[in-house]
């Protein structure tokens, strides 16, 4: 549905590009993943990919039309949920919702009791924004995003701020959003977010891509090729390394389950930000 070619931004005043020469495409149905380190330049890809920066170099086309000819119906297929709670803080979440909701098309917007019930806000629906914590922010901006059923979703850090279980409940309905064919695109350094929805993702570094996979080949590639066994032995567990590879005819494995009690088991997979400290030599973390 997007894809981009070759591109490359500068601030005024920036000693360096911001981004330089990167190409990736994501389409329908799809959850694309950026992941880097606060600077590496995950913002300023999502700004120019939903027209708040322009002045770019290379080619951003939404299905084979360029990003620049498309004029103001493009708002209407796209919806943001940025990083920094926006709202109007005077006003309740069902206000802030009706106030944004008049710039789309009112045929499609979404019912907004529903919408604040799935995010847990039903409670504090007409409750001022004001007196909300960053995580309750962070679920209006979810649901702003979606209020009117957009063909295209983009998500910066969508789960900052939020306790365990309501990022677990963000995730699982922008799931939800990917199961009705939404081309979806987040921004995160959290490889837990990444790794948990996201079907590929790019390591962006110094404005550049250093690569670009679904999590679970990253995971295998820059892995060991190891099951690892720990089994109870006293107050120390005793460790044990073997081949994945012919795992099911090993005779020293298949013995050392049948005598032995197993206390944990498993494969050797790379984390994401293991994976991202192999390719570019640093941190997820900002």
């Amino acid at each position: 549905m997007i894809s981009v070619h070759n591109l490359s931004y500068s601030y005024p005043k920036a000693d360096r590009p911001t981004l330089n020469g990167i190409s990736f495409e994501f389409g329908k149905g799809e959850i694309f993943g950026f992941l880097g380190p606060s600077g590496a330049g995950k913002s300023t890809t999502q700004k120019i990919l939903y027209k708040l920066l322009g002045g770019y170099q290379g080619e951003v086309m939404l299905e084979n039309r360029s990003l620049n000819a498309i004029g103001q119906d493009y708002f209407q297929r796209i919806g943001v949920g940025f990083e920094l709670p926006n709202h109007y803080p005077k006003l309740t979440a069902r206000e802030n919702l009706k106030l944004f909701g008049q710039f789309y098309e009112r045929s499609k917007l979404l019912d907004a009791d529903a919408l604040l019930s799935q995010v847990g806000l039903s409670e504090d629906a007409d409750k001022r924004v004001e007196d909300y914590s960053k995580g309750m922010k962070m679920r209006l901006n979810f649901v702003r995003a979606i209020q009117h059923d957009p063909d295209i979703l983009f998500f910066d850090e969508p789960t900052s701020g939020m306790d365990p279980g309501n990022a677990a409940l963000i995730k699982d309905l922008i799931l939800k959003q990917k199961a009705q064919g939404k081309a979806i695109f987040i921004t995160t350094h959290n490889m837990d977010t990444a790794d948990q929805i996201c079907d590929r993702v790019a390591f962006l570094h110094n404005g550049e891509i250093a690569a670009i996979d679904a999590p679970n080949n990253f995971k295998r590639q820059y892995g060991q090729d190891t099951v690892h066994v720990e089994c109870e032995s006293g107050p120390t567990p005793e460790a044990y390394d073997f081949p994945l590879q012919g795992i099911g005819t090993d005779t020293r494995f298949l013995k050392l389950i049948a005598e032995r009690q197993v206390k944990t088991m498993h494969t050797q997979e790379a984390t994401l930000e293991q994976v991202f400290l192999q390719i570019t030599g640093k941190t997820l973390q900002p």
